[in-house]
């Protein structure tokens, strides 16, 4: 096997797992609690612009420069993009499923502008370059670099896989998941729906911008075009794919379609002359879409679906024991007297 194919490899993986991050929060938004955000792409680049700004040397032309450390930008990124996501969740959550896509579709083209015509601030459509990249001392050594990239991703996800299961399995999960399926029952038992959607949205918003920024730090450039509606609609190709509800099923939903993307992609570069290649990648979406269409009509919750989790109090019961610990009939039960 040769370096370049290892390289490669790595760097496959590098961006397939930066769509895991993004996977990660969407699965809380929606996958926990029902929220149906069509505004990834806006969260994703606010994550981007704002690691970008914090980390970047000093510019004549652009405002910034604070040359910062990576993790500096990525920690800035999460909060700047959680702290967003509030605001926008205190505005819209209330909405209705429907009208809170068109929402959260509107937040992302109104990102997508700022990006693109605040040019002091986010370069405008020349974008961001020169994005210090991990371990760039090592960028003379090629499978070094992007084999340790490759590993700091690995640890991010996996840290966040973690404490997002914990999470899950918490009361806190819990009540996420009952509002899910039963609003009207969580608020009888005392429980403010609108304040735990509120935390579900802020929390994965800033998993969005984590992964934003880590995405642009590995890549070293952004511009506006890397963050049109089409992202929005490869990671919930990602999700429904891999299984909603599920940190596994968003984990394996994001290599895989990440990796149908990159084949179909290669298939084209090799079947199509130069000059028909920008139409033809439009096939790289209709391989998505019946991908998409298969798993939906298989497997309907994913290939990992949601795992339904059972009290450990009633799974300290045998069955026998939770059956027999029922009266089966409605007689008197006598007592003998001593």
């Amino acid at each position: 096997m040769s370096v370049e194919l290892i390289g490669y490899g790595a760097f496959f993986l590098t961006m397939a797992l930066t769509y895991a991050i993004i996977c990660l929060g969407l699965n809380v938004q929606w996958g926990q609690t029902g929220l149906f955000n069509v505004g990834i792409a806006g969260f994703v680049a606010i994550g981007a612009y704002v690691s970008a700004i914090l980390t970047t040397p000093d510019t004549a032309n652009r405002f910034g420069g604070f040359d910062l450390p990576i993790a500096v930008g990525w920690l800035g990124a999460a909060l700047a993009a959680g702290i967003i996501a509030f605001l926008i969740g205190w505005l819209t959550i209330r909405l209705r499923a429907d009208y809170l896509a068109i929402a959260t579709f509107g937040v992302a083209v109104a990102v997508q502008l700022c990006a693109l015509n605040l040019e002091r601030l986010t370069g405008g459509p020349f974008g961001i370059g020169f994005i210090p990249r991990p371990f760039a001392s090592l960028a003379g050594d090629p499978l070094a670099f992007s084999l340790l990239n490759l590993g700091v991703l690995v640890v991010v996800v996996l840290v966040l896989y973690l404490a997002l299961e914990r999470l899950v399995r918490s009361p806190w999960g819990r009540v996420l998941r009952a509002i899910r399926e039963d609003e009207t029952a969580a608020l009888a038992l005392g429980k403010s729906a609108v304040r735990f959607r509120l935390q579900a949205f802020a929390i994965g918003g800033g998993i969005m911008g984590l992964a934003g920024a880590a995405q642009a730090h590995f890549i070293g450039f952004i511009a506006p075009e890397n963050y049109l509606p089409m992202l929005t609609f490869q990671v919930w190709a990602m999700l429904i794919v891999g299984g909603s509800g599920n940190n596994r099923g968003a984990i394996l939903g994001a290599v895989l379609v990440w990796g149908i993307w990159a084949a179909s992609a290669a298939a084209v570069s090799a079947i199509f002359p130069p000059d028909q290649q920008a139409r033809a990648a439009a096939l790289q979406i209709v391989m998505i879409g019946v991908a998409l269409c298969a798993i939906l009509l298989l497997r309907p919750r994913g290939i990992l679906g949601e795992v339904r989790v059972v009290s450990r109090h009633l799974g300290r019961l045998s069955p026998l024991k939770r059956a027999t610990s029922i009266p089966q009939n409605d007689e008197p039960q006598h007592v003998q007297k001593p």
